[in-house]
């Protein structure tokens, strides 16, 4: 059976991309079920996908239009090499009928940070400059569906609530969270997926760069 190209896609550039560049952090609190990073500055391209009412539908479907992007679809018919990881950012209740609304990212290469590239009109992509900032991360394996997603934000949620970071966040509410996933579809062992938070670093007086 002929795979659908966004999954074929995925699978073949993932398993090369195992080296790739991924944005870089500090871990400023580690605890047994989740850490808290300070990332750097960073450039991301991102993908709306609106009036898709699913997490994995919406994933597949925005990584589609990044990949052609990374294979030149842009003004200067640059290739980019892929990056780790493939970012899911949802926001409750922002979607049509009170439905989620998604936005699918890829982190520029360094080379690319400063000048992304621009994206032809045509994939309604565009670039998201994301300042210094904290992000609270639980790490999860297996595959991430519509169904297990929001249990593990909760579980992160559940976690923050009873450390340092409580007052951190305000989850649930209109503030994205996001799925990060770095594995390819066709690695059934050892898959590696985080869910990401948004928190407050002075909160905990953690300096930004």
């Amino acid at each position: 059976m002929a795979l659908p190209l966004p999954l074929l896609l995925v699978a073949l550039l993932l398993p090369a991309a195992r080296g790739a560049e991924t944005p870089q952090y500090t871990t400023v609190h580690a605890e047994s079920d989740f850490e808290v990073r300070l990332y750097r500055d960073t450039v991301w391209m991102s993908a709306p996908t609106p009036d898709i009412p699913s997490f994995h539908a919406a994933t597949r479907l925005g990584f589609h239009r990044l990949f052609q992007y990374l294979m030149g679809a842009n003004l200067n018919s640059s290739r980019i090499r892929m990056t780790t990881p493939v970012l899911t950012s949802v926001v409750p209740g922002a979607g049509p009928l009170q439905s989620s609304a998604y936005f699918v990212r890829l982190y520029l290469p360094v080379k690319f940070q400063a000048s992304p590239p621009v994206p032809l009109p045509e994939l309604n992509l565009h670039p998201d400059r994301w300042p210094s900032h904290c992000i609270a991360v639980r790490s999860f394996s297996g595959y991430a569906w519509d169904n297990n997603v929001v249990e593990e934000a909760e579980k992160l949620a559940m976690s923050l609530s009873r450390s340092p970071w409580a007052n951190s966040t305000k989850y649930p509410s209109k503030n994205a969270y996001s799925i990060a996933q770095y594995s390819s579809p066709f690695r059934f062992i050892g898959r590696v997926n985080e869910v990401w938070f948004d928190v407050d670093c002075k909160s905990t007086g953690v300096e930004t760069y």
